[in-house]
């Protein structure tokens, strides 16, 4: 807190009236399937972004990223996107949902203080947009409820930076409780908390530095087409959370999809198959059965690595690392290590949960990794957290 602080008063030579938190976050399992109004499991954790900000007296724009040692510039009235700016970009997305929508703001020096970049993954940008905008909420007193200011990420999102507006990622930094996850109900625009109580594992966040090669664009997947073709494979049960479940049948389920290529009968089979795993994550987290949570988590990454074909063998070699860590168990069955690529996929990060003594193991595993395939990895313990606060105003 006293960093940013004192960062912002050296960049600006003047105190910031305001200053922001937001959490990091992954997602667990779904991030791949909102297109088809499926859900999202997602845990906010303690990697936070700090926004801080003081008014200025004409319209100008100035921020300022600590750790970069980067700085940009606009104004209120004349916002462009420019690809060389970047992270900066992410900020006036912010300004201009605000702007958009009738709201009053004037100029601003603005300071970011994360120790995670952006180029990490871990929901850091959502985290700057989500801080941002509740710094200015407060420091202008706009009159803007939180659904408002979904509206305005969401303005942002889609007109400024002309990309989709993934709910999980706003909702996980906005509205995440400490010791919850959360989940995200794409088909209600909804979340609900879930605890998590196992609190004898270790979350471990692994930024493998693997540069993300995509072997395929995830966006030819979302045709109204392929939503029609699942949509005639759900079910209603009031007994599911959510009120369905994709059937279980699997003949059917193969003559739904034979009307399509091979390839893409396997990515909407993986659709299938991580809403049942939310599911049955969700329930092993409600009944604080592990083994039940770990196995959804397993078949998941086995699924993003077999069917859905965004994995990479970097990826794929450190989590056999962690399910070995119990050789004498069987992991299929009764898990107690878990772990699967996070994010975007096609390479970059990964999260492991595992026994506290399995911690420094793990370490020595990732060590041989880095003589293995020359990348060298950043780890994080993390917690569930907290979503955005004003921590100073």
């Amino acid at each position: 807190m006293k960093a940013v602080n004192d960062a912002h008063e050296l960049e600006y030579e003047e105190k910031p009236e305001i200053v922001a938190k937001a959490p990091g976050r992954f997602h667990l399992i779904g991030e791949h399937s909102w297109f088809f109004k499926d859900k999202t499991l997602s845990m906010a954790v303690n990697l936070p972004v700090y926004i801080a900000i003081s008014k200025r007296k004409d319209t100008t724009i100035k921020i300022y990223f600590h750790q970069l040692d980067e700085r940009k510039r606009s104004t209120v009235t004349s916002l462009k996107f420019k690809k060389e700016d970047k992270w900066a970009n992410a900020l006036k997305s912010v300004v201009y949902g605000f702007t958009s929508g009738g709201f009053d703001i004037g100029g601003m020096n603005i300071t970011i203080y994360s120790e995670i970049l952006p180029s990490a993954g871990f929901g850091i940008t959502t985290a700057i947009k989500v801080a941002e905008s509740v710094a200015i909420k407060n420091l202008f007193n706009l009159n803007c409820s939180d659904m408002e200011l979904l509206q305005v990420l969401e303005r942002g999102n889609r007109l400024f930076l002309q990309q989709n507006n993934y709910i999980a990622d706003n909702f996980s930094a906005m509205f995440s409780k400490k010791g919850n996850l959360l989940i995200t109900d794409h088909f209600k625009n909804t979340w609900d908390y879930i605890p998590y109580s196992f609190e004898d594992k270790k979350i471990v966040l692994v930024d493998t530095k693997v540069p993300r090669v995509s072997v395929w664009r995830e966006d030819s997947l979302f045709e109204p087409q392929n939503v029609l073709i699942l949509g005639d494979l759900r079910e209603h049960k009031t007994n599911i959370y959510g009120g369905w479940r994709y059937i279980n049948d699997i003949t059917d389920i193969n003559e739904q999809l034979d009307q399509v290529s091979e390839d893409l009968h396997r990515k909407l089979m993986s659709i299938i198959r991580e809403h049942n795993d939310v599911l049955e994550a969700r329930d092993g987290l409600a009944s604080t059965d592990f083994f039940k949570f770990a196995r959804a988590v397993n078949h998941s990454h086995e699924t993003m690595r077999d069917m859905y074909n965004i994995s990479c063998p970097e990826i794929d070699w450190i989590l056999k690392r962690v399910n070995e860590l119990e050789p004498k168990l069987d992991y299929v069955r009764n898990p107690v290590t878990c772990g699967r690529i996070t994010g975007k996929g096609f390479g970059r990060c990964l999260y492991a949960i595992m026994r506290e003594g399995d911690v420094e193991t793990f370490r020595d595993k990732i060590n041989e990794f880095e003589k293995i395939f020359g990348f060298h990895p950043d780890i994080y313990i993390v917690e569930p957290s907290d979503g955005v606060s004003i921590v100073h105003e």
